[in-house]
């Protein structure tokens, strides 16, 4: 198991063990609806950085921490250095500054979707704006049926810039919908969630989600590691690339991930009808 001393210096998220590869990542500001301000930017992504290198972890769940929110998003409220008057520099100069500002927060968002390890993200309460940011880097999304979903940006005058737009539309299958929830900023339930794939289960309470978050999440641990890092990467890989460009990368990497000893310990498990015992990776 990780050195529980590898984790603990973040001040806004708390990563625990409930199961035998199982890393669990709640977001830490429930006082604040878990709303972000910078430093936790730069945090979420070296969580996912770190858990992704982990070779105890073999799966993650995210959630918010409190009854109230996954997050409420960005802390408007919040200094955030991007938004900040610089009247010394020129347009160009100033575009340049808030571009990679963007980008910085952009990544670390996105270390979620990089992450090698499969993320179940479980949405409860108050879910806006990066919420949605973050549960489209997941690789499965449940929700509770308290959850209140919505694209916020467009009411504090932006276009969603850390993911929401890029992702949304190969998450579900309709522009339509996507263009209806992020154009208007309206409020949509778990149910209309459910309706358009954007998550693919709805449990009563915040417990019980996390509950069936555990449990798809040791189910996966208990899988071979190539096999489950094989296949994220594989999917993620076809999802921006053509179907023979997905088959042409899944040749190269098959001809090496198949010569690992999983293959055979897995046919070994199936035919003894033992669970078999798979190596770190």
């Amino acid at each position: 198991m990780s050195s529980v001393q590898d984790y603990e210096s973040f001040l806004y998220f708390k990563v625990h063990w409930p199961a035998q590869g199982v890393a669990h990542v709640e977001i830490k500001r429930p006082e604040k609806l878990n709303a972000f301000k910078p430093i936790m930017f730069a945090e979420i992504g070296e969580v996912f950085l770190r858990l992704s290198n982990d070779s105890s972890v073999r799966a993650i769940i995210l959630s918010g921490s409190g009854e109230k929110a996954f997050t409420a998003g960005l802390d408007i409220k919040g200094e955030l250095s991007f938004l900040n008057n610089d009247d010394d520099m020129d347009p160009a100069r100033k575009g340049w500054k808030i571009r990679h500002e963007i980008k910085k927060y952009q990544d670390s968002v996105g270390a979620i979707e990089k992450c090698e390890k499969p993320v179940v993200c479980v949405l409860h309460g108050i879910s806006f704006g990066l919420a949605i940011d973050i549960a489209t880097c997941a690789d499965i999304r449940l929700c509770s049926l308290d959850t209140k979903f919505s694209v916020k940006e467009v009411d504090i005058g932006i276009a969603a810039d850390l993911g929401t737009l890029s992702r949304l539309p190969r998450v579900v299958g309709s522009q339509s919908w996507v263009k209806d929830i992020t154009l208007t900023a309206r409020l949509f339930g778990p149910q209309e969630a459910l309706q358009h794939g954007f998550v693919s289960k709805l449990l009563p309470t915040k417990d019980d989600a996390i509950q069936e978050a555990l449990k798809l999440a040791t189910l996966i641990s208990e899988k071979s590691p190539v096999a489950v890092q094989s296949t994220k990467t594989l999917i993620n890989y076809s999802l921006d690339h053509t179907i023979q460009e997905g088959l042409d990368y899944t040749q190269a990497w098959n001809a090496f991930a198949i010569q690992a000893s999983d293959p055979t310990l897995a046919i070994k498990g199936t035919i003894e009808r033992k669970t078999p015992i798979f190596p770190k990776l």
